[in-house]
């Protein structure tokens, strides 16, 4: 703002003026009238001093009365500068920092918005003010000040300040909030999921923070995630157990727990109180990385607590505000829901493989045949599924093999495949009949009678008396096709008994049938029975998935050493490491030629593992062969 001065800017009352001319219409000039300069300053809207060469003041407009609440009488003769120049709490301002005097020591002009008048009452008001010399005739005879009262300018300003101020913080917050919504999946470790928290945590509310859970059914508090951002060095050793609580601090934590707010600790309080009942626990905390101050958040459910977040402030950095514990609060809940979804989450994963475990089939022990077999679950589904495999003996004491896919990844298609594989069993056992005719009655009996959908499976029956030759009398319901690995390491798939999914031909009423097969099983040989996760995933096409399985057990197969059929299948897993899918991998090793046979002297092959998925203390359905061979065949053979 810049002030333009006239030749009457420092006379007194009653004094005249000088004349100014106005250009009249017709070119002549005329006189200004003698009041028309003072009633300029009473209109102006802005306070105007003029300050003589001394910086006293000379002259004062109504306005400047008004804004500083005192007359013209008392400010006339007085300093400016020590009447009215101060810093915004009232204390002087040092003469040399004075802007406003500037003009009279040669400066043209200055202006500024910093600066503040004291009032008569003694308050401040913040103005925007500019200074201009006061000329006459070409001598420089004082100054004059105009300024405004800036306050409500800078309180609008400061409003609008503070309102960007809190917009950014509350910015802020929602990012982090998003940061860590992202952290909080339970896709993994527990432990893992909170190191990541206290990450995003670090620096952003507190200079250290730490996660202290209970883990699973155990009393004794785990310390499963610290970070520090002034001294990283010191965290990670505080990580761990801590097994040597009193009675008094875990009750003072199973209170702080089991409450619904966040706890404020001082460390001082710590320091000072050995008996304080978090000293056991968080005073360690304060020792090894500092801080002055901290918040103890419990991380709970409506019905379940699982332990403290605890965030801490050090150096010059305050204590949390109340928006700031709200926030950890809300953090707090966040994290107490993640830990009870991962509780549920594992708890429906110990009673889904359980349920597996139950369905699966512990292995027979059949003359001088070894099986194994291996249930490999899906990566991203609880551990049960529609794959299953079976093996059991048949009422005519022939050894019936089962391979099978229903549809589904869940416990649903663990249940639907109960319903299939009891309803083959039944049949199989019922029906001494070609696996065609099993199939068929299959095929019907479930779209008949279960709400299962499709299926895929492989029935096979290992004919041959004891000692050999055998034979595999097969069906194949659109399953893929069993692999035979002779001795040497050849392969080949066994693609013949190839008919429709179970499920299909009945419901469509297409009248398809499945094709009875037979093949010789050569000595020492080994089928494979397996489902697709084995060879296909989304990241591999299956005829690569076939192709490599070929290769592989063909090598494992013709190794000199030769090995169980159990090394086999554990090592055809590790080098195929099947993803996505789940697996079920049934293999039987056929013996040596004549090896059982009525007159054999030579020692018989380890006993059967017997390893598998199925649950431990379940006995197997068959036994030794010699056993199943009754006089009645309808009956199945005593179990061991």
């Amino acid at each position: 703002m810049r002030v333009v001065t006239s030749r009457w800017a420092g006379h007194r009352d009653g004094e005249e003026p000088g004349h100014d001319a106005a250009d009249g219409p017709d070119g002549a000039t005329e006189p200004a009238e003698p009041d028309f300069p003072r009633a300029v300053l009473r209109a102006l809207g802005a306070g105007v001093l003029t300050l003589g060469p001394t910086a006293r003041i000379t002259s004062v407009n109504p306005w400047a009365e008004q804004m500083l609440g005192r007359s013209e009488q008392e400010m006339l003769g007085h300093d400016a500068h020590d009447l009215l120049h101060r810093h915004a709490d009232g204390t002087p301002v040092p003469r040399e920092r004075c802007a406003l005097r500037r003009p009279l020591h040669g400066v043209p002009a200055e202006e500024g918005s910093d600066e503040y008048f004291q009032r008569a009452d003694g308050t401040t008001v913040p103005i925007i003010w500019a200074t201009t010399p006061l000329l006459r005739e070409g001598r420089r005879e004082g100054l004059v000040l105009v300024f405004h009262d800036f306050s409500l300018h800078r309180s609008a300003a400061e409003e609008t300040e503070a309102r960007t101020t809190a917009l950014e913080a509350l910015t802020a917050q929602l990012n982090l909030v998003a940061e860590i919504s992202t952290v909080l999946v339970p896709t993994e470790r527990t432990s893992t999921t909170l190191r990541r928290l206290v990450r995003l945590l670090v620096p952003e509310l507190g200079q250290w923070a730490a996660a202290d859970l209970y883990p699973g059914q155990s009393d004794v508090l785990d310390r499963v995630a610290v970070r520090s951002s002034d001294r990283p060095e010191r965290a990670r050793p505080l990580r761990g157990p801590m097994t040597s609580l009193s009675d008094q601090a875990r009750a003072a934590l199973t209170l702080l727990i089991k409450g619904d707010r966040p706890v404020p600790l001082s460390a001082d309080e710590l320091f000072l109180d050995p008996e304080h009942p978090l000293a056991a626990t968080h005073r360690v905390l304060f020792e090894r990385l500092g801080g002055h101050a901290a918040v103890a958040v419990p991380l709970r459910t409506r019905q379940r607590s699982y332990g403290i977040l605890t965030v801490a402030r050090a150096g010059g950095r305050p204590a949390h505000t109340e928006a700031e514990v709200a926030l950890l609060a809300d953090i707090g809940r966040r994290v107490g829901m993640v830990l009870d979804n991962a509780r549920l989450y594992h708890e429906q994963q110990n009673v889904a493989e359980t349920m597996q475990r139950q369905l699966l089939t512990p292995l027979p022990q059949v003359d001088h045949l070894r099986m194994a077999a291996r249930y490999w679950p899906a990566e991203s589904a609880m551990e049960v599924g529609g794959d299953w495999y079976d093996a059991f003996l048949l009422g005519d004491g022939v050894m019936a093999l089962v391979i099978g896919d229903v549809v589904g990844h869940d416990l649903q298609a663990a249940a639907h495949m109960a319903e299939v594989r009891n309803m083959l069993r039944a049949l199989a056992w019922d029906h001494q009949e070609p696996p065609s005719v099993i199939m068929r009655r299959l095929d019907e009996a479930v779209t008949n009678t279960s709400d299962a959908p499709m299926a895929t499976l492989v029935f096979a029956r290992v004919e041959g008396a004891e000692g050999g030759p055998w034979r595999l009398h097969w069906v194949n319901a659109g399953h893929p096709p069993p692999l035979l690995i002779t001795s040497d390491g050849a392969t080949r798939f066994l693609e013949g008994g190839h008919g429709p999914l179970i499920g299909m031909s009945a419901t469509l009423r297409l009248g398809l049938n499945w094709p009875d097969t037979r093949e010789d099983l050569p000595p020492e040989s080994i089928l494979l029975l397996y489902t697709d996760g084995l060879v296909e995933s989304r990241d591999r096409p299956i005829d690569v998935g076939m192709d490599q399985l070929r290769h592989h057990a063909g090598v494992l197969a013709g190794r000199a050493d030769g090995g169980s059929v159990d090394d086999f299948c554990d090592e055809l897993l590790a080098r195929i490491a099947p993803r996505g899918d789940d697996v079920a991998l049934l293999a039987l090793r056929l013996p040596a030629a004549g090896m059982g046979a009525p007159g054999d002297t030579e020692p018989p092959p380890p006993p059967q593992s017997g390893q598998s998925e199925a649950a431990p203390d379940r006995a197997a359905p068959g036994s030794m062969r010699q056993e199943a061979e009754v006089e009645d065949p309808t009956h199945p053979a005593p179990e061991e």
